[in-house]
């Protein structure tokens, strides 16, 4: 990385790091291979995991001080998905900094969900290492635990059934399945949305909700349970 793409991802990051081979290893894939040791980003992801894990943890117990244990884990759960990290990484656009080889590089590494997300945790164990606990707790609050708690409880304190479709469709190997906005009715304060989950061709639910994302939650719970149905009754 030059002295210039250094200095830009820092701005973006908010932290000058005092060792910059530590980032320049946060954002080194394995198949990037300038030096028989090859040296990539894997165990400093691996200690960045845990670090997230800590931070998490820290602010879901401080940001919601009536639940249990039990809603602490699936909010934890959920808040450090793959899905929140790669959104983060996204925002961050560290894509565009990746170091990769050429194979990974012609197949579009830098938009690939896990390396966008592995190279984020990385990061943050990268800033650990280089500056300790606080400023990594600071990464990770600024970039993705408070931009993912900017709803408030929405998405943490209830099942995401269209993630738990997406999942079960990918596990079976077949491709994802789309929601479509079938009738939408009522006054504009009081809207009703109905909205139908279909997959290949075939419509597998429909349900109707206030809003589209209730209604797609709806019908993606009836859709999982019609699936699973399914295949206890082939």
């Amino acid at each position: 990385m030059t002295s210039e793409e250094i200095a830009a991802l820092e701005e973006t990051l908010s932290y000058r790091f005092r060792n910059n081979e530590l980032l320049e290893l946060a954002l080194t894939h394995r198949s990037h291979r300038q030096n028989a040791a090859g040296f990539d980003n894997e165990r400093l992801e691996f200690l960045g995991d845990r670090v997230l894990g800590l931070a998490a943890s820290e602010h879901l117990f401080s940001f919601f001080p009536k639940w249990d244990a039990g809603k602490l884990s699936k909010g934890l759960a959920r808040l450090v998905s793959s899905t929140s990290i790669h959104a983060a990484a996204r925002r961050l656009k560290l894509g565009d900094y990746l170091r990769l080889g050429p194979g990974e590089e012609k197949t579009g590494g830098r938009q690939k969900k896990r390396l966008l997300a592995d190279a984020y945790e990385a990061i943050a164990g990268a800033i650990y290492l280089d500056g300790g606990l606080r400023p990594a707790e600071s990464f990770l609050r600024r970039t993705l635990l408070e931009p993912a708690l900017e709803g408030g409880i929405e998405g943490l304190d209830h099942p995401d059934h269209k993630s738990a479709l997406q999942e079960l469709l990918q596990q079976r190997g077949l491709e994802v399945a789309s929601y479509r906005l079938r009738h939408e009715s009522g006054p504009q304060h009081r809207k009703v949305f109905e909205i139908e989950v279909w997959h290949q061709g075939r419509k597998l639910s429909g349900s109707e909700g206030h809003s589209k994302k209730e209604a797609e939650q709806a019908a993606a719970k009836l859709a999982l349970a019609m699936l699973y149905s399914d295949s206890e009754n082939p």
